[in-house]
């Protein structure tokens, strides 16, 4: 019984640490799918962000809940931990599979909508160039086409109306401390030349294996809540059988 009081207490208080860490967590994956929206099909990042914050929310009661148990048992407050590790079990390996499944096939997702982005930039669009979703993503992640900026290149030979032009690349894959800069290609050194793929895959790469392995992490320590919490029912029980 005294083991099984300290390790509950003992992941009461990660429990507890854990969920302003997730919550935040969820926040800014929510915030980068919106700063990215038109990259993304499906509203997979949201939805992952969304469970991280529930998660993070739903982690505080249960390390209040843990800590308090493992100080004086009640079987009130150990059924209600039970039903919260059962629900954080359930959200933790939802997020899991999620955050797996999309690792797969979240580079193609990310260059197809890229590869479209580009290809349009010089085509018949709303927005002109120099406010197009690519120029934000550009500005933002501070780089130029997909691979690289040679992708621009194509893009410009491509549109049948800019064939008697020079070849130069957008305003938005200049480096900011050069004002003048017109994207000219005879000044490489004013430019970003890294693709913004592997920029934005990079930092996805990093939440879903984040996201992933905190899947499984919290998902062991909750089954080891969930132990702990059911030997002091069996404890608890057995005194009120005596009595």
């Amino acid at each position: 019984r005294p083991f099984a009081q300290s390790l509950l207490r003992f992941l009461g208080f990660i429990f507890s640490g854990s969920a302003a860490l997730l919550a935040f967590g969820g926040i800014f994956v929510i915030l980068m799918y919106v700063s990215y929206r038109c990259l993304f099909q499906e509203s997979v990042l949201a939805v992952l962000g969304s469970l991280a914050v529930v998660v993070g929310l739903t982690l505080l009661p249960t390390g209040v809940l843990a800590i308090s148990i493992s100080a004086k048992s009640s079987h009130y407050k150990q059924g209600v931990l039970m039903y919260l590790v059962l629900v954080l079990l359930c959200l933790e390996i939802s997020s899991g599979v999620m955050a797996q499944l999309y690792s797969v096939r979240m580079t193609s997702e990310l260059k197809r909508a890229m590869d479209h982005l580009v290809s349009q930039y010089y085509g018949t669009h709303t927005q002109a160039p120099g406010n197009s979703p690519m120029d934000t993503i550009q500005r933002k992640l501070q780089c130029c086409g997909v691979q690289n900026y040679t992708d621009w290149l194509k893009a410009t030979a491509a549109s049948w109306h800019l064939l008697t032009e020079k070849a130069h690349v957008p305003e938005s894959c200049c480096k900011e401390i050069y004002s003048h800069c017109d994207g000219d290609l005879g000044h490489l050194e004013q430019l970003f030349r890294e693709g913004c793929l592997k920029k934005l895959e990079g930092w996805l790469w990093i939440v879903m294996f984040c996201m992933f392995w905190c899947s499984i992490v919290l998902s062991v320590l909750g089954l080891l809540a969930g132990f702990c919490n059911g030997i002091l029912m069996q404890i608890l029980s057995h005194r009120l059988q005596i009595l």
